[in-house]
């Protein structure tokens, strides 16, 4: 009796999970939108402004990285999925799996900036120099230039799609078959911010965030491809224009074509209105 009886109570769970999740998913005056914390300022201002102009709708925005995101939008805990890479063919494999179709959404450019502490007195680094600093290869300030200190390394904790373009692009410079991977000893932070607020604080210290998170209490540092190539400081002209070497683009998923209201939300976030909070928020629009 008491089998048969937590049987059926297992089961009364799965069915109200499944009629949170449908009834989560039917919703026509809400959105729920999740992921990269590179994004989520800027989803705020969208989010804000929609809000302002239709105040029957709400819109939750929370960070957590990219990663978190995909996998709501999988789970169907989410409407939107916001990402800072691109989504990977074993997470299109297993939202197919559960009925998910992925369809992804370029909502806005990004320049990825390295920054040290202003008291640093390193001011620019060549690609290779930063695939040796976060290796660990250079460790010490001083083979660059630096005072005689060892380099703090901070990094983007493994989920953040941050950590994961920062990898693929600087460590690994784009090659498919490098092993690359960032030294034991970096200290992974669970959101930009955090990493803006340990380098404004520690002189030894070097990071990387989204360039919308710049203040005066860090240095950006100019990025060159290679000795030979020009020191580029990572600005909103030089994303648009190429010049800077670490830049990207920026993603919304949603499942399957934006209908309804996502898709009302979607549509701003795309318009002039919404592509100049992009540029507001000092990002890179798409569309001008």
């Amino acid at each position: 009796m008491l089998i048969r009886l937590s049987a059926i109570l297992s089961i009364s769970v799965f069915v109200c999970v499944l009629f949170a999740a449908s009834a989560f998913a039917a919703s026509d005056d809400s959105i729920q939108i999740k992921g990269s914390d590179t994004i989520v300022n800027l989803a705020q201002s969208w989010a804000e402004k929609y809000m302002e102009k239709n105040p029957d709708v709400f819109i939750a925005v929370t960070g957590g990285g990219s990663g978190t995101g995909i996998s709501s939008l999988i789970s169907g805990t989410c409407d939107i999925a916001n990402a800072s890479r691109t989504i990977k063919a074993k997470e299109i494999t297993l939202a197919r799996q559960r009925g998910i179709e992925p369809y992804e959404i370029k909502v806005a450019l990004d320049g990825l900036a390295v920054v040290v502490n202003p008291a640093n007195p390193v001011s620019k680094l060549t690609t290779d120099q930063l695939a040796g600093i976060f290796t660990g290869r250079i460790a010490n300030w001083k083979e660059l230039g630096g005072k005689d200190e060892k380099i703090v390394i901070l990094s983007r904790e493994v989920n953040s799609g941050t950590h994961v373009y920062f990898k693929e692009h600087v460590l690994r410079k784009n090659d498919p078959n490098s092993k690359e991977e960032f030294a034991p000893g970096a200290l992974l932070l669970s959101s930009s911010q955090a990493i803006a607020d340990e380098v404004a604080g520690n002189p030894a210290a070097i990071g990387y965030y989204g360039m919308g998170y710049i203040s005066p209490k860090q240095k950006p540092v100019a990025v060159a491809k290679d000795e030979n190539s020009e020191y580029v400081e990572p600005a909103i002209e030089n994303v648009i224009s190429g010049k800077y070497p670490i830049s990207r683009p920026l993603y919304m998923y949603t499942n399957g074509e934006p209908k309804g209201l996502v898709k009302k939300y979607v549509d701003f976030t795309l318009s002039p209105e919404g592509q100049n909070i992009v540029l507001a928020t000092d990002f890179v629009p798409i569309k001008k």
